[in-house]
């Protein structure tokens, strides 16, 4: 049977069962695709199928129990796992938690990065509930205007205080008296947020309230609450700087702003609007080259660990992945590898949704999926362009998998990034898209998990004392304990934020080894990969972390946190 690579997932399997033709079909998943819609709500909304229907047919098809609606209770919903972001972006919600396990209503059971997307967030593992779409539809709009309408109910309102100082910004982006106070006191937030080394700001208006926070190493913080009545005040300055329409406030929209912190350094900041039920929530996203370190010896790899990576980036061919959750320092990572391999003989290219970090000597590629350019065409046309090394942002799918793989197995050097909660899960996930496990075994070469935790501020952190059962359970082992154990707790002070300044790596890389390559050629489990890549000394997240505290760069409470 000729395979199909314009379609997959739910599409494959309908057409395969002849409920809907194949070329039909295709057509569909275009149209879903074009007006940003879940296949299955699109497939219903238009009566190619009925709601009932398709649900059975996923129920005998993927083995997934069928929920009854009248079971359904949202008020059961705890509040935290209710992020508006996530599913609206799935077309799923996570219904109730169970023996440490989050269970996900969704209509479409192949819809496998909703349940990596929603583990990742809430750390638990994720399960799929199948429910009609109708009901599923239903239950998301009510959860989310609840949810909406709650908010804002916070605190007092402080007065705005306008602060100008050094906030030069590129002359071209004005449309405002540069002397007008909301002018002026943006540009100093913006400059406060990078002087602070904020990888995103928050501008959040509530009913009552509007909100200012900077997320810094990993953790959000609160800066401001000007007055709520300059929301929309707010938000017309930040669409201007961004170029976005000022008269549309029903969409959200994407733009760019390029920041002039200095006469040598400019700052790239990537701007989301997003419409709300008191206004527009801005997030900007500092895409700060400059601030980057791409030294491996800064990253906070172990000897071993560097060594493992040098080795997979020496070899001319073959794939080297990279995963973990957003925010976790992949890119970084993956330029830290392209800048060592940067020379004058090899030619790069990257594809990129965004692109984070320029670097002279790399062709560097903007996804932009509108347009038709995705990570897999984009991939096939740099195979066309006398490539030797490849970088591809994410995998997402089974035809930028397969076209990645084909191009390791063929002389060149590709690295990429997956969503996986370790080394060991990247293989299985791989496996679970569909790709061959030959095809895995004899072309991935190295694989990095990694983690990002917060430095202990070397100014204030303390010596605290622990006793030995707490150590023990936390995963130190005898021999470490024996030896003494000095771990350190932040304190706070002029120089730091609670205790933390900067954030320092934390890794598991596994090589692909003759053993692992046999596991997975007989169909083995991650829990399996993981025990023989930790036999043939592979270190785990925790391991690794429990390493930084012991050299005292970072806490017990950032061990546990991120591991």
């Amino acid at each position: 049977m000729t395979t199909n690579h314009n379609i997959s997932g739910l599409a494959s399997s309908l057409a395969a069962r002849g409920l809907l033709p194949l070329d039909k079909l295709q057509k569909i998943t275009t149209a879903a695709a074009n007006e940003n819609k879940a296949l299955v709500s699109y497939l219903v909304e238009n009566d190619f199928i009925s709601s009932e229907a398709l649900a059975q047919f996923c129920e005998a098809e993927y083995g997934i129990p069928l929920l009854d609606s009248a079971t359904l209770n949202l008020d059961d919903i705890p509040d935290k796992f209710i992020n508006e972001k996530l599913i609206e972006k799935h077309h799923a919600l996570p219904v109730y938690v169970q023996q440490k396990t989050l269970y996900i209503a969704m209509s479409d059971p192949t819809n496998v990065s909703a349940l990596e997307d929603f583990g990742f967030s809430f750390s638990m593992h994720t399960e799929a509930l199948l429910v009609e779409e109708k009901y599923l539809n239903k239950a998301i709009e009510e959860v989310l205007e609840d949810d909406v309408s709650s908010l804002g109910e916070m605190g007092d309102i402080d007065d705005i205080e306008v602060d100008d100082t050094d906030s030069r910004l590129d002359e071209n982006q004005g449309g405002v008296d540069d002397d007008a106070p909301i002018v002026k006191y943006i540009n100093g937030i913006l400059i406060d947020a990078v002087r602070k080394g904020a990888s995103d700001l928050h501008f959040e208006p509530y009913e009552k309230k509007y909100r200012i926070r900077f997320r810094v190493d990993g953790i959000l913080h609160e800066v401001a609450t000007p007055p709520v009545n300059l929301a929309n005040r707010f938000s017309a300055r930040l669409k201007v700087m961004s170029k976005l329409d000022i008269a549309e406030r029903r969409l959200p929209q994407d733009g760019r702003i390029k920041l002039k912190i200095s006469n040598k350094r400019n700052v790239d900041l990537r701007v989301s609007t997003l419409p709300t039920m008191w206004g527009e929530k801005v997030v900007m996203r500092i895409l700060d080259s400059s601030a980057a370190s791409l030294d491996i010896d800064r990253l906070g790899y172990s000897d071993s660990q560097k060594a493992k990576y040098m080795n997979a980036l020496a070899k001319p061919q073959g794939m080297i992945l990279i995963t973990g959750p957003t925010g976790s320092g992949k890119t970084v990572s993956l330029y830290t590898g392209l800048n060592i391999l940067n020379t004058v003989e090899r030619n790069i290219s990257t594809a990129e949704d965004p692109v984070e970090i320029n670097l002279t000597g790399i062709n560097q590629v903007q996804i932009n999926t509108k347009a038709g350019l995705t990570f897999a065409s984009a991939l096939r046309s740099f195979l066309r362009q006398d490539p030797d090394i490849v970088m591809v942002g994410e995998i997402r799918d089974l035809e930028t998998a397969e076209i990645g793989i084909k191009a390791a197995q063929t002389g060149h050097l590709v690295l990429s990034t997956l969503h996986t909660n370790s080394a060991a899960e990247t293989l299985t996930r791989l496996l679970n898209m569909g790709v061959p496990a030959f095809n895995i075994a004899s072309s991935v070469t190295l694989i990095i998990a990694q983690r990002l935790a917060r430095r202990l501020c070397e100014q204030c952190k303390t010596a605290e004392n622990y006793d030995n059962n707490e150590l023990k359970n936390i995963g130190f082992n005898e021999t470490q304990i024996e030896a003494g154990i000095t771990l350190y707790k932040p304190v706070g002070c002029g120089s730091c934020t609670d205790g933390y300044k900067g954030r320092v790596g934390i890794y598991e890389v596994m090589e692909m080894t003759e053993n692992i390559g046999h596991i997975i050629l007989n169909n083995g489990n991650a829990m399996e990969i993981a025990k023989v890549a930790q036999d043939e000394g592979m270190d785990t997240l925790r391991q690794s972390a429990l390493q930084q505290a012991l050299n005292g760069i970072t806490s017990l409470n950032e061990v546990t946190r991120v591991t």
